[in-house]
């Protein structure tokens, strides 16, 4: 069995290895895939187009293939890409068993002012400060790399590169469904915790959803609860076997 985990925003191969630590010794290879721009690819250039980084998602998990199931978990910008992600590789005739989104409410949802007006998000152009506020509602981000220009200036362009993938243009496509299950799960405090049942809009398979306590990162609170919804789908292969 097979684990492709995709980043957040601004996350890189080294970001699921709190997770990593719950998998070893167990009968799944992990990889933790990353973007140009950041980590071993750290002298790529950053994408900035949707396609182009779900093309990178799918090139890479075709190169690691081994032919046996696997599964794709992705959190926040992890979860958008990999909903096409999973779409490309079923045309490749080569369906994940599983498709894991966390920290995301799925496709198509949009967000309305109290006026109803819609709210177009371009996040990724804020100035500094306004684009540091942002990240400290989302959390996950240290004050330590908020608060210092060094750390910050090399950090800063990554994040925004990612929010503009995921900024311009919504899911790359609009109106599909994929065939493998879902599991979605978010966050209370999350603002679109209450909409997570979404995602079964997308999907010709089964679907299930759970909302834990938590903010947007709450996954580093959770990380046995996340690996053994993991290990379950590997255990229901096996007994297929």
């Amino acid at each position: 069995m097979q684990l492709f985990l995709l980043h957040f925003a601004g996350g890189n191969c080294y970001s699921y290895d709190f997770l990593k630590k719950k998998l070893k010794d167990k009968e799944i290879s992990v990889y933790a895939l990353e973007l140009p721009g950041r980590g071993k690819r750290y002298n790529e250039d950053l994408l900035l187009n949707k396609k182009e980084a779900i093309q990178d998602y799918v090139k890479q998990i075709k190169k690691l293939r081994n032919n046996e199931p696997y599964i794709i978990f992705g959190h926040s910008m992890g979860a958008t890409l990999g909903f096409s992600v999973v779409k490309e590789m079923e045309q490749e005739n080569d369906a994940p068993l599983q498709f894991v989104a966390t920290g995301n409410a799925g496709p198509g949802l949009k967000v309305f002012d109290e006026e109803g007006a819609e709210i177009k998000r371009d996040r990724y152009s804020l100035p500094d400060d306004e684009f540091k506020s942002v990240l400290r509602e989302l959390g996950g981000i240290p004050e330590e790399v908020l608060e210092n220009k060094e750390l910050f200036d090399f950090f800063g362009p990554i994040i925004r590169a990612d929010f503009q993938v995921l900024e311009k243009g919504g899911f790359i496509k609009q109106n599909i469904k994929i065939d493998c299950p879902i599991h979605a799960i978010m966050g209370d405090s999350e603002k679109k915790a209450h909409l997570i049942d979404n995602w079964k809009n997308y999907t010709n398979a089964d679907f299930k959803s759970q909302v834990l306590p938590g903010n947007h990162f709450f996954i580093h609170e959770y990380p046995d609860e996340i690996a053994g919804i993991l290990l379950k789908c590997v255990n229901s292969e096996q007994l297929k076997m």
